[in-house]
């Protein structure tokens, strides 16, 4: 089986939002700040490292399309340790303050903390996402190649909710002892994400909560989206942010609190006893597009714009095809000028998804 993934080539296409080649050297600075056609600033990068994972969450790569023949992507067309950072170089020095890892599962890729080290001689903030399985024993060792902060995806405390949410037989505890382990080697604070989708794990909101308060780790709620094509989403399904925090209140009361940033997803809330800070991140009923300042680059160099996208942009001939890093700059900025997603700004029942790309590819 081949795997096609619609892609923009930066060199040459036809497409209306491609950039033509001549776009590429003319006006685009190699050094500094970027905004796009709504003035937004590139501030953040996610690299997604794999498109392979150990869980088959519902909300993201469920078994029934990502079974034992689905064509993931082989090693050769990912990029490199050496590609990645020499991108991840030429982001910082256009503005970016903030990398994040991802995958699938970043730590399915043999290795990672080489790629970490590299990547912590760049002045930005430079975080993981994990699902926590492996997290136990890579985490002293990413800490100590230069990671600075986890986020660890938990979406529910009982064993039986937990695999239904990201069918496998992995035990929550494994996860705990992770996050434990990760505190222990200073990547904190931790952030702890739980996806909530109605009929699964809502039961779990206020268990949750009453497990991490006190601990120093920052939960946070995310509504059930519509990423990819193949996990089913319907409205009916999420949990509204509204919903979850009046759960919660009901039992911990809370205040909100300013966002620490310009572009935050999250909305902060504390317990009023000061017993820390929750979080939700509400991309379905309170749209935050119109403050995003991402972009994605996949594992095999795509560069997406917007997390519901259904193309990218082909950075990998460029690095691999001899491109000098002004070269690389000129790219980026030409996309990233051109920009104008709004997606989850308007979203209705009507648009289409059968074409978006899948969240285990695009980076979570």
């Amino acid at each position: 089986m081949s795997r096609s993934i619609p892609i923009v080539d930066l060199r040459a296409s036809r497409q209306p939002d491609a950039v033509a080649p001549a776009d590429l050297s003319a006006g685009a600075d190699a050094t500094g700040p970027l905004a796009d056609t709504l003035g937004r600033r590139l501030h953040d990068l996610r690299i997604s490292v794999t498109d392979r994972c150990n869980f088959r969450c519902v909300y993201c790569m469920p078994k029934d399309v990502f079974g034992r023949d689905y064509p993931f992507l082989p090693h050769s067309a990912l990029l490199s340790f050496e590609e990645i950072a020499r991108v991840a170089g030429v982001f910082a020095r256009l503005g970016v303050e903030k990398i994040r890892l991802t995958g699938g599962e970043p730590l399915m890729r043999k290795d990672l903390e080489r790629l970490v080290a590299m990547l912590a001689k760049l002045p930005v903030d430079l975080t993981l996402t994990t699902n926590g399985a492996l997290l136990a024993r890579k985490a002293k060792a990413l800490a100590d190649a230069g990671l600075k902060r986890v986020t660890v995806s938990l979406d529910a405390l009982d064993d039986a909710t937990f695999r239904a949410m990201s069918d496998t037989d992995t035990p929550v505890a494994q996860v705990l002892a992770g996050i434990d382990e990760a505190s222990r080697a200073g990547l904190a604070p931790i952030k702890v994400n739980t996806v909530v989708k109605r009929g699964l794990n809502e039961h779990a909101i206020v268990d949750l909560a009453r497990r991490f308060r006190g601990s120093g780790h920052i939960l946070r709620f995310i509504e059930y989206m519509d990423v990819g094509a193949t996990n089913g989403w319907r409205m009916d399904d999420v949990v509204t942010a509204a919903e979850i925090l009046e759960r919660i209140a009901a039992v911990f009361p809370i205040e909100p609190v300013d966002a620490n940033y310009a572009g935050e997803v999250a909305e902060r809330w504390r317990y009023r006893d000061g017993a820390g800070e929750i979080g939700v991140i509400a991309s379905v009923t309170r749209a935050f597009c119109r403050d995003c300042t991402r972009m994605r680059l996949a594992t095999d160099g795509k560069l997406f714009t917007c997390w519901f996208a259904t193309a990218g942009h082909d950075l990998r001939d460029l690095v691999r095809g001899g491109g000098d890093d002004a070269a690389i700059a000129r790219a980026i900025g030409a996309v990233w000028r051109r920009r104008a997603d709004r997606y989850s700004e308007l979203r209705t029942a009507a648009t289409p998804r059968d074409e978006r790309i899948e969240m285990s590819y695009i980076g979570g």
